[in-house]
């Protein structure tokens, strides 16, 4: 029976709970269009890629079964327990837990006789799992009878007459590891020691060969084995000699156990109460969402240049962390995740805030945090990172490929977090590393660590997510995927946005928690800031106090603007300042000519003539009130207001001219997220439709479990059950290569004008994944946007070798 055909019928005999339970762990088996049948549900879980995104999300014990079986093939779940070692009572139940788990995930099932089958591709996923060759049966398809003949003489065994017979006797004496110790052990010490070498190699490198030069009889020992079938070589004699699985375990002993560790390793734990984490929790996520905003308040006013390569480089992110006052890690993870929202979007040479923006900026702390917290815990890369493999610098927003063990990190950082007991934390949040290694051993630690998992382990304490060394309320939320939860948790431990400031006689303003949108660009305006966080400095000096007059603001506007966010009156020396700032302003006026300056006041008029540190400007008197400059008006405006002095540009009509910059904003749609770093204008800045993720588990189960079990499996390529669209059918006449479920699901993205993703072969050979979005069909053809490429490209039907949901 075929993997397929033993699933389908496992999945048949499932409840409606244990169905949807499957169906949760692995979404896309029923992404649109929906399966007609428990056999598509079958088919679409043993796709490659299918098995691919499950594999990720196992921990250590899961993969080690599966890796056993992998090596073992479809085998009893008595013969695993012996080749595990897990026969005594307390390991055979914590085998089934492991078993029951990789049955949830559609990766390992049981047949009506017990016996334990496995998704076909997961066979593939080790290239010598356990360290072992192929199984015997496998490796005597290219032995020839008169070979089979000559093997049985040699083991003192009776040669029987057919091919088919002469494979049987071979793999029944080698089936039995006590014969075949047995005789190893009385071979010649050469041959001896050639496979027990073999057997215990951890895993089998391979060798370079010299094509077109046999490898016999190049090793001692070699040919007393291959006589016997206990080395196997290649029907063509090219290549290493490969030892069957069953010699390999029949030499490694009954002693030898495959590697299986079910309980977790042990961390060093101290004692933790609700009350330390959630206000540790409290503390990092205000001040990561007042520094975030902060951070997107400055890219707001001053949109950050992209290097010509792609990303924000070290300088702009240098230039942001100063004005913002946060590390470059928070950075980074602010424009990482405002990023992937589309609060930020790719704008011709610049990064620029989207029209998004503006109604996030207007939210409160809580939902603001939310929305990027959210996106951190979706992320493709690991956003805090700095240096790549090559320890080259790296940008932000640099355009990095998809890092699913990125993602798996910090799945397994939560997950390690949620499995220590109740009341208790580890020492140090970087010891939970080694833990994170055990639950999800397929994730990936970023180059920068020095200890495990040091820089997810950051990211999650920068948020709040890690307190005290455990898992705090919305690292809980985000684990179980509550997306109503983690908002209600955002908004019980955040602060909501302060709309009033103390304003000090020192010409400080203090904002304790996180400062209201406007709040924030009132003081922006008329202040310097100085430091970000859970409370938050501006500094009122002369300069900040012109740039709000240059703006067009008049005095009494912003004193009275300052007064209604004041906690108390306003200070004295504040009202002094704007008054005397005020009264400065404009005293002297710059003309566009090339240029001109005029104001009410000979003797300032003088006064600029003379002055040492203008005399690049070449003033030049003209009148008692007009001077000239041989410099352009906004160079002259620059050197006055270095010098001390408030001068106001006039525009050509001669009235002041208003130098207030409006909020830059990208008129481009929000691009994909991990698309090229050139990205951003014309089709590269397409949005991927991506597969929901919401799916209804029970409703799914409970409708294919109404299809009748004796249904017929639809077959459109014989007499079968039709396609239901005429798409389909099309793509079936010239993808004949397809199952039934990969037609259907392309056919879907071409209807519904959904992205897809597809294994395609090139015409040179080469095999590339790709997604594809605006889809259209030209037969044989398809026409498509590839966003491995970032352009338009054309496809061959009959070159797609397999289709999956994006």
């Amino acid at each position: 029976m075929t993997s397929r055909s033993t699933l389908t019928a496992w999945l048949a005999r499932l409840d409606s709970v244990r169905l949807a339970r499957v169906i949760t762990a692995r979404k896309d088996a029923v992404a649109p269009p929906e399966p007609r049948s428990m056999g598509e549900v079958a088919e679409r879980l043993q796709r490659p890629g299918s098995v691919a995104l499950a594999l990720p999300r196992l921990p250590l014990p899961c993969l080690q079964v599966a890796e056993t079986l992998a090596a073992l093939g479809t085998v009893s779940r008595g013969a695993l327990a012996r080749t595990l070692g897990t026969t005594a009572p307390a390991a055979a139940r914590e085998l089934d837990v492991v078993l029951e788990a990789l049955a949830d995930h559609a990766l390992v099932w049981p047949d009506g006789d017990g016996d334990l089958h496995m998704a076909a591709p997961l066979r593939h996923a080790w290239d010598t799992p356990l360290g072992l060759d192929a199984p015997l049966e496998k490796l005597l398809e290219g032995v020839t009878s008169e070979e089979l003949r000559g093997m049985l003489v040699a083991l003192g065994s009776k040669p029987v007459g057919t091919r088919q017979q002469r494979t049987a006797a071979v793999l029944e004496h080698h089936g039995d590891p006590e014969r075949v110790a047995s005789l190893i052990a009385k071979a010649p010490a050469a041959a001896r020691e050639l496979l027990q070498r073999r057997a215990e190699l951890v895993s089998q490198q391979p060798e370079f060969i010299v094509f077109g030069a046999p490898e016999a009889d190049s090793r001692p020992g070699a040919r007393w084995a291959l006589d016997r079938g206990f080395l196997i070589r290649d029907r063509h004699g090219y290549g290493r000699d490969r030892l069957p699985a069953e010699v390999a375990l029949a030499l490694r002993g009954p002693d030898w156990h495959a590697p299986f560790q079910p309980v977790p390793p042990a961390a060093e734990l101290v004692s933790v109460t609700a009350v330390e984490v959630n206000r540790e929790t409290a503390a990092a996520a205000t001040a990561f969402a007042a520094h975030a905003a902060s951070v997107l308040s400055v890219c707001s006013a001053a949109p950050p240049a992209r290097l010509k390569s792609g990303g924000v480089g070290a300088r702009e992110l240098g230039r942001i962390g100063k004005a913002a006052h946060a590390v470059d890690a928070v950075v980074r993870m602010a424009l990482e995740t405002a990023y992937s929202v589309g609060l930020l979007v790719t704008d011709g040479p610049r990064v620029a805030p989207s029209k998004e923006y503006d109604a996030w900026a207007a939210q409160e702390p809580a939902a603001q945090f939310a929305v990027l917290l959210q996106a951190w815990w979706k992320l493709p890369l690991t956003p805090s990172e700095t240096r790549d493999e090559d320890d080259k610098a790296l940008p932000a927003l640099a355009g990095t490929p998809v890092c699913d063990g990125c993602l798996q990190a910090r799945c397994g950082l939560l997950a390690a977090a949620a499995g220590l007991p109740e009341g208790r934390g580890a020492r140090a949040a970087t010891d939970l590393g080694p833990l994170v290694a055990w639950h999800r051993p397929l994730a990936h630690p970023s180059f920068q660590d020095e200890t495990p998992f040091a820089t997810a382990v950051r990211e999650a304490e920068l948020l709040g997510v890690i307190a005290r060394g455990s898992l705090s309320p919305l690292g809980a939320a985000l684990l179980v995927g509550d997306a109503e939860e983690l908002t209600a948790e955002c908004r019980r431990l955040l602060p909501e946005a302060t709309g009033t400031a103390r304003l000090g006689g020192d010409l400080t303003a203090v904002v304790s928690g996180t400062p209201s949108a406007c709040l924030a660009e009132l003081l922006d305006a008329t202040a310097a800031r100085e430091t970000s966080g859970a409370a938050s400095v501006w500094r009122f000096s002369a300069d900040s106090i012109r740039r709000a007059l240059d703006s067009g603001r008049a005095p009494d506007e912003i004193s009275a603007a300052l007064a209604a966010v004041a906690a108390g009156p306003l200070p004295q020396p504040l009202s002094y300042l704007i008054a005397d700032t005020a009264r400065r302003h404009g005293r002297v006026r710059i003309a566009p000519a090339a240029c001109v300056l005029h104001g009410d006041e000979p003797a300032l008029l003088a006064e600029l003539a003379a002055h040492r540190g203008l005399t690049s400007l070449g003033l030049r008197q003209l009148a008692p009130t007009v001077l000239v400059s041989a410099a352009t008006p906004d160079q002259t405006l620059a050197a006055l207001r270095s010098a001390g002095y408030a001068p106001v540009a006039e525009a050509a009509d001669g009235n002041v001219r208003i130098e207030k910059i409006p909020p830059q904003r990208a008129a481009a749609a929000p691009t994909a997220r991990r698309s090229s770093s050139k990205a951003g204008t014309g089709r590269a800045a397409h949005r991927t439709a991506a597969v929901s993720a919401t799916v209804d588990a029970h409703a799914s189960a409970a409708r294919l479990l109404d299809v009748p079990p004796t249904a017929p499996e639809p077959d459109p390529f014989g007499t079968g059950v039709p396609f239901g669209t005429d798409t389909e059918e099309i793509v079936a006449g010239h993808a004949k290569q397809l199952t039934y479920a990969d037609v259907r699901q392309l056919g879907h993205a071409l209807d519904a004008g959904t992205a897809i993703t597809v294994e395609y072969v090139a015409a040179s050979g080469s095999r590339t994944v790709r997604t594809l979005s605006r889809l259209e069909l030209d037969p044989p053809y398809l026409e498509a946007w590839c966003h491995l490429r970032d352009a338009e490209r054309v496809f061959t039907l009959s070159r797609i070798q397999g289709v999956m949901p994006t």
